[in-house]
């Protein structure tokens, strides 16, 4: 279901330029004299914006392992359950 989900997730990826008014102007204006900067400050962007998801993701898997239970053992009784 995960892998699912993930495939999907990635099936629709769209290219964005997410900047500031401050980082678009300078952008336009070394775009405008030839400086190819506009493609790495919005990847620099991007990845800025994965690191938070990718703290927690690992967090959580740490937090996963750390804390399941290995070594559950169930007691049950042998005898049969009756409802009535």
């Amino acid at each position: 279901m995960f892998g699912l989900f993930f495939v999907l997730m990635l099936s629709g990826v769209k290219v964005v330029n997410a900047q500031c008014a401050q980082c678009t102007t300078a952008v336009e204006s070394n775009n405008k004299t030839g400086a190819n900067t506009t493609k790495g400050l919005n990847k620099g962007i991007l990845f800025l914006l994965g690191a938070p998801y990718l703290v927690v993701g690992v967090g959580g898997v740490v937090w996963y392992k750390k804390y399941r239970r290995k070594d559950v053992k169930l007691r049950m009784r042998n005898d049969k359950l009756h409802l009535n």
